[in-house]
């Protein structure tokens, strides 16, 4: 099955391939955060509804909240990001989601 990704207005992104959907920020919200050097990801097993908050980046320039794209469940987080959260900036949507 071919992956489809989508982004929010509000500079998330949903990767979907077998019924599992990544999130992360785009590259253009990741741009305009400049160098992250935190990350707050969720909970393993917590449930989100559309539109709630999941995760706070901060920056040099700031914090921002990121919004679950769609309703779902917590299988994974991308612990690399507790160690280095630049992945975020250095490559979005491949090793910096979260």
């Amino acid at each position: 099955m071919k992956k489809l990704i989508k982004h929010t207005k509000t500079y998330e992104y949903i990767a979907v391939e077998d019924q599992i959907g990544t999130v992360g920020i785009s590259e253009e919200a990741s741009d305009k955060l400049g160098d992250i050097y935190f990350v707050e990801l969720p909970e393993t097993g917590k449930e989100f509804k559309k539109g709630e908050e999941v995760a706070v980046i901060e920056s040099v320039k700031t914090a921002a909240d990121v919004y679950c794209p769609v309703s779902g469940k917590v299988i994974e987080i991308n612990s690399k990001l507790e160690s280095n959260p630049e992945l975020i900036s250095k490559s979005p949507l491949s090793n910096g989601w979260l």
